[in-house]
């Protein structure tokens, strides 16, 4: 019974679709018979896969199998002691990696809770109560104020009736709903005004319906569906560290077989030359590899919980930091979602309004002059209506962050963030403002109160007597309120609709004949504040005559007299220019996706430096007209889409990600789960989110501000480049230990390295300092790069020549140390016990040296060594272990070594340091080569357009 254009049909044409009436409904058993076609009203979930096969999933990785070969050989040659270490770190990761998907998998257990449990059906001739789960197209509901929307609907009969549709269509304030067919073929969500959608929430009014769309046919049944076939993106970290657990094990095989060959081939015993080549083979592998990475990003997560964000997913913080596009929603991340009044017009003056949000705090000025509401009779009318003629409340409840939390607990339990069953909190010093009621209303009522017309202060001289609500058709609401005076009628509405309704202006304090001249005043007005992206309502008041009875709305609401305008908007939140300044210079682009019109999209964007010279808006109806290949093609040059579905949300995503971008996607809704699940990155909303968004997102905001996203993006950047980092300090040792072996066959030399102490260097270098450089602290110009391509090589940026050069050079000063104290004597067992030691304490020295070096992209030099105190104990601990093997008698037998003298613990420490001096030297000369070279063309005029350069360029 799927019909694609329900929104168009009269009522006559739906019912006899439907062959049902209005006040019988659909009999039991043609219900039951539908309901075998269509089948229950119910969110499906999908295959899901059991929490074992989860578990399993996790010991497939590529290097979770390397360490479980890593894991035999230690067995093997009798380290029982690494072998257990390597388990645990793999049972480890394993249960990490189960628990979070575990997680993820409940997103749509999530979605179907915002499915209504009942519903008021008609069956029979009778309404009653029936689970949702058993409506079936054809279906005659009746909703009113707090229900939720059971299915799709169509609107039969409307009074007054509104839903809060932000969670499906991204519509940040209630939608006024209406009977009324609409013509056009194509209409976007937010705008098929007939429509009631499924998981939705009735804010005012009442309203009954008749069932079109069940189940998975239903628009929150097309999110399911969406989430379901969406796969979630695999992290760059991953993809990098099983690209590095590959070429590790491919080299290390390589040159473990050849050393061992050449050692072979040297005279070298088979026997020792293959457990030394079992023991390199171990040394070259970083076991501890996904162990520090763990714990690097789990320190990380601790360290975005203390700046407002909660890390669902460890290798989401490293993700963040290679982000070149932020998608963000607009109302609540980029906006503070509080409707403020921001300007008033009357009697031909445009006065602007201070203060924010909800909070009574603020004034009226004119000129820059604060107004004195004594002096001025036309503003204080204007205030009285916007306060009378409204049904909002603001009151002031307790102090501190937990009344927020309380109240905003309060809203979403309710359905409902905007709606007249919700609740706001604001603070404003020691105090906390809370609405309830309507946004726009509440916006009117702050006016009123910045100017101390309360209303209790009203209540002294007015009383409401009769209410006409707003109607989507008459675009008016109007009261009759009554004064010491007689009997007053305040309305509001639509500037040219009640325009139209007015035959009086208040001009100058007078009321004057409403002349053509002055009519097109307040046009021009109106056209004014809402070409600046401003939501505008026309305010208008006329005295009643003694007697004079208003039964109707027509009647009240003729001969009036227009007051004044009010502007207001949802203002964007004052940090958030500053954020995306900083994403700019750090080469990321922001992007705008929202459910709002256009207009107000692009002014907001203008005002936060969204959009760039260039820059393009794009509405839904023009992305549906488009197919991937157009997109792809102009995505790189649109900063805003407004009037978007999640279909189209998602299309975006994923062709950002065709770009090559690394996309990090925003949001609260519903709608937007499927886009997020499909991000690299996805950012739900931790105060206005649904649970749904929360459970497809990968980080959440605790405090819903797009800043939090910049300052994760910063951490997130720090910890990738710490893992560059260790990863850097342990290939490099590794690299040197495996040169220092070959070197040595190659040359036909004994060993410079007995196994143990091969395990043992592994094991004293290894662990502490390439912990302590996982909590290293980021450089300072950290945000001032663009971001690293999502396809970049761990080794890029010169890291794999580092790598190699340092390791060749760590290997050759080792094989040095080791050959000036050979030479003497190189027959004598005693003289190469004590050569080996001398390269043992070289080789750990070097490693140990090194590690300071790692902590800079350049040079030793260019930071403090000791600012890392982690990483200072760390290397003196080393050091103590290394000594340990050496000078205490019991352990000298078993590492084969000997203690050294001065002169050969000099001869070692000299020779571990020339690799760091060496290369330190050597940057610090070509950046000082650089910077003349810089300067030089400086003077010829070529830096001039460099810094223009530099932020201009965007996107990554």
């Amino acid at each position: 019974m799927e019909h694609t254009s329900w929104h168009r049909l009269g009522r006559e044409e739906l019912l006899a679709h439907f062959n049902v009436t209005p006040q019988g409904g659909l009999s039991e058993e043609e219900a039951g018979r539908r309901r075998e076609d269509s089948g229950y009203n119910e969110l499906s979930e999908g295959e899901r896969l059991s929490p074992f096969t989860l578990l399993l999933n996790q010991f497939k990785d590529f290097m979770v199998l390397v360490l479980m070969g890593a894991t035999l050989v230690s067995g093997l040659l009798g380290e029982y002691l690494d072998a257990v270490t390597i388990i645990a770190i793999i049972i480890l990761n394993g249960i990490l990696g189960f628990v979070q998907e575990f997680r993820a998998e409940r997103s749509l257990r999530a979605l179907k809770q915002l499915s209504a449990p009942t519903a008021k059906v008609v069956r029979g001739g009778e309404s009653r109560h029936e689970a949702a789960r058993m409506l079936v197209p054809g279906d005659i509901v009746l909703l009113e104020s707090g229900d939720r929307v059971p299915a799709d609907v169509r609107w039969l009969e409307c009074s007054s009736l509104y839903t809060e549709e932000s969670a499906l269509t991204g519509e940040s304030l209630p939608v006024s709903k209406h009977s009324e067919p609409i013509a056009a073929e194509e209409v976007p969500l937010g705008d098929q005004k007939n429509i009631g959608f499924m998981g939705t929430m009735v804010t005012r009014g009442t309203g009954r319906a008749i069932v079109v769309r069940t189940g998975m046919d239903t628009e929150m049944g097309k999110i399911a569906d969406l989430i379901q076939s969406t796969e979630s993106q695999e992290t760059p970290l991953q993809r990098r560290l099983e690209q590095l657990g590959k070429i590790l094990i491919y080299v290390s095989l390589v040159l473990t077989v050849v050393v061992v060959l050449a050692g072979i081939l040297h005279g070298q015993p088979a026997t020792g030359m293959f457990l030394a080549g079992v023991s390199l083979a171990v040394a070259a592998i970083p076991e501890g590899l996904p162990a520090i990475v763990t714990i690097a990003l789990a320190l990380g997560v601790q360290r975005m919980i203390k700046r407002g964000a909660i890390v669902r997913k460890l290798p989401s913080v490293e993700t963040l930091g290679c982000a070149s596009v932020i998608c963000s929603d607009k109302t609540g991340t980029l906006t503070q979602n509080k409707m403020t009044v921001t300007r008033v017009w009357t009697g031909g003056r445009m006065m602007e309004v201070t203060g924010e949000g909800y909070a009574p705090v603020g004034t009226v000025t004119d000129k820059g002059r604060p107004v004195e509401l004594k002096h001025d009779q036309s503003l204080r009318r204007v205030l009285q209506i916007a306060a009378l003629c409204n049904n909002a409340e603001i009151v002031e409840t307790e102090a501190g962050n937990k009344a927020k939390s309380k109240a905003k607990r309060k809203s979403k339990k309710s359905g409902n963030s905007d709606g007249e069953e919700g609740a706001e909190a604001v603070h404003s010093g020691e105090k906390v403002w809370t609405l309830k009621g309507d946004p726009t209303e509440g916006a009117l009522t702050a006016l009123s109160a910045k100017m101390g017309l309360t209303a209790g202060h009203l209540a002294q001289t007015f009383t409401r007597e009769k209410e006409f609500p707003f109607d989507s058709e008459r675009k008016l609401m109007s009261v009759i309120v009554r004064h010491p005076g007689g009997r007053m009628v305040c309305a509001k509405g639509a500037p040219d609709v009640l325009l139209g309704r007015c035959a009086y202006m208040l001009w100058e304090g007078q009321v004057v004949p409403c002349t053509p001249t002055l009519r097109q005043k307040v046009l021009e007005a109106n056209e004014g504040m809402a070409s600046g992206a401003l939501r505008v309502l026309g305010l208008a008041f006329r005295e009643l005559r003694s007697g004079e009875k208003s039964e109707t709305d027509k009647e009240t609401e003729s001969q009036l007299v227009f007051a004044g305008l009010t502007g207001m908007i949802d203002p964007p939140r004052r940090e958030v220019r500053d954020a995306i300044a900083v994403t700019r210079r750090a080469g990321i682009k922001t992007v705008m996706i929202t459910g709002d019109h256009g207009t107000t999209a692009e002014a907001i964007a203008h005002q936060l430096g969204i959009i760039q010279r260039a820059g393009s808006v794009l509405t839904g109806a023009q992305l549906s007209r488009m197919d991937d290949d157009e997109l792809d093609k102009m995505s790189d040059h649109v900063y805003v889409y407004a009037r978007v579905s999640p279909e189209h949300k998602l299309r975006i995503v994923k062709s950002l990600q065709r770009g090559g971008h690394v996309v990090a996607m925003t949001g609260d809704g519903v709608n937007d789960a499927p886009a997020i699940k499909a991000a690299d990155i996805g950012i739900a909303m931790g105060i206005t989110g649904t649970d749904v968004t929360k459970e497809a997102s990968a980080l959440v905001l605790g405090d819903d501000n797009f800043s939090t996203i910049v300052a994760a993006i910063e951490e997130g950047r720090s910890i990738y480049e710490n893992i560059r980092k260790f990863i850097r300090y342990l290939l490099a040792s590794n690299v040197g230990e495996i040169l220092t072996m070959f070197f040595a066959m190659m040359l036909g030399l004994p060993l410079p390295l007995v196994p143990i102490q091969i395990l043992w260097v592994n094991l004293v270098t290894d662990g502490l300092p390439a912990m302590a450089l996982g909590v290293d602290q980021p450089e300072k110009d950290l945000m001032e790069h663009k971001p690293r391509g999502s396809r970049e090589n761990i080794f890029a940026r010169r890291l794999g020549w580092k790598i190699i050069s340092r390791g060749f050079l760590i290997g050759l000063c080792t094989l040095g140390a080791f050959w000036l104290t050979l030479r003497s004597d190189p027959g004598d067992p005693a003289r190469l016990m004590q050569a080996q030691s001398v390269a043992f304490a070289t080789l750990v020295l070097a490693q140990l040296i090194h590690v300071f070096d790692c902590r800079s992209s350049r040079s030793v030099f260019h930071r403090n060594p000791f600012q890392n105190k982690y990483l200072v104990l760390a290397v003196l601990s080393s050091v103590l272990l290394m000594l340990a093997v050496m000078y205490i008698p019991a352990m000298q037998p078993i590492f084969k070594t000997v203690p050294l003298g001065f002169r050969d613990l000099a001869l070692s420490f000299v020779a571990a340091g020339i690799p760091t001096f060496l290369m330190g030297a050597g940057s610090v000369w070509s950046g000082n080569r650089l910077k003349r070279r810089h300067a030089g063309s400086g003077r010829s005029g070529g830096s001039g357009t460099r810094p223009q350069a530099k932020s201009t360029k965007i996107s990554a």
